[in-house]
């Protein structure tokens, strides 16, 4: 990413005039900030207001994230919206909707069934009656004040929202091979809205991520946009399961497994124990050499996902009595945990408090604590 840093000092002339003096950037200081990581706000700032709305990112933003993700994923008529999964019951008031309690079903959605309500089945003018809602209540109940207050958002003004205030977007492709499947692919609707906003070239503040490999190797052929690879800590690609692949994703991280990733991505983003493993305790053991090996085939490494509440940490940076009713969503030392991530020398966090992120992203590099 490219940061543009100015300082402008005003100076008031004894004439009562102002002067305006441009001092040049400090090199040094400039490269320091371009090699420092870049902190995402996964689904906006879903700390402080429900995931994948435009409350959640303008927060984000707000924060001081340089990235907004939006998870995208198809209406019936290809538009492409963002939501952490094309089902809806559990992120909306589709629920408490009688004119679409037909549309209720089962699928199969990466080799297992899901029931509920689905994106494709509506099309955008039916999603945008809907009213978004906190994904989960129990862990985060303050975030249920801002439920009913905004609508599902389009990537597109996603992308406009994050022009306006000069952050990047870092979009993820759910489920590509099921979408493929049903004739909604999601690779060509989010290139086309990027193109149209002058987003597409390998400086654009874009990276498109995906969990599957197919469409990144599509995408490559494509784009000049960063790509990618997210590698789950268990399991494997769908793609590679759809096809009958026995890889999975431990083959991703050897040092052959990087090397193959680094011929069609930017980058890998990978689970936050890919780096820092967790033992049978929950506490964590000796970091990988992952970052490492990563960055020798000129990877880079992003790590998801930061978050600020006690059973999202790991037993090492928990706070407080285990025993209270309220300990689970209590809040950890995060910045502990943050700051031992960006001393491993990362290249990014997805964080759901992106202002927590900032602010210790300036505590260990701004003033070289």
């Amino acid at each position: 990413m490219i940061r543009r840093f100015v300082a402008v000092a005003l100076t008031v002339l004894a004439t009562g005039t102002v002067a305006v003096v441009l001092h040049q950037p400090d090199p040094a200081a400039a490269d320091r900030r371009a090699r420092e990581p870049i902190v995402i706000g996964h689904r906006g700032a879903s700390a402080h207001r429900p995931e994948h709305t435009l409350l959640s990112y303008e927060a984000a933003i707000a924060m001081g994230a340089d990235y907004i993700e939006p998870d995208l994923v198809s209406t019936k008529d290809g538009v492409l919206v963002a939501r952490h999964e094309n089902e809806i019951g559990g992120t909306t008031d589709v629920d408490n909707r009688p004119e679409f309690a037909a549309r209720r079903t089962t699928k199969t959605i990466d080799g297992r069934p899901v029931t509920g309500w689905f994106t494709e089945d509506f099309t955008l003018a039916e999603l945008k009656t809907l009213k978004a809602e906190e994904r989960i209540p129990d862990l985060r109940p303050d975030n249920t004040a801002f439920n009913g207050l905004a609508q599902i958002p389009t990537f597109e003004e996603v992308v406009r929202l994050a022009q306006e205030h000069g952050v990047g977007v870092y979009p993820e492709t759910k489920h590509p091979t099921y979408f493929d499947s049903i004739g909604l692919s999601l690779e060509e609707p989010l290139l086309e809205v990027l193109n149209r906003y002058g987003w597409n070239g390998r400086k654009a503040p874009v990276f498109i991520q995906s969990f599957e490999t197919a469409n990144l190797r599509e995408l490559n052929k494509k784009t000049r946009l960063p790509l990618i690879q997210l590698i789950s800590a268990t399991g494997a690609p769908y793609d590679w399961v759809a096809a009958g692949d026995p890889r999975t994703y431990d083959t991703m991280v050897t040092p052959d497994g990087l090397r193959e990733v680094a011929g069609y991505a930017d980058g890998v983003g990978v689970d936050t124990r890919r780096i820092v493993p967790v033992g049978p305790d929950g506490r964590l053991l000796a970091p990988t050499r992952l970052i490492e090996d990563a960055h020798r085939v000129r990877l880079e490494v992003h790590t998801w996902t930061i978050r600020n509440e006690n059973s999202q940490l790991p037993v090492d940076f928990r706070l407080g009595d285990p025993a209270s009713p309220v300990f689970p969503r209590a809040t950890g030392d995060v910045m502990g945990w943050l700051e031992k991530l960006y001393r491993l020398g990362l290249d990014g966090v997805f964080a759901d408090d992106p202002g927590m992120a900032r602010a210790v992203r300036e505590r260990v590099f701004d003033r070289g604590v």
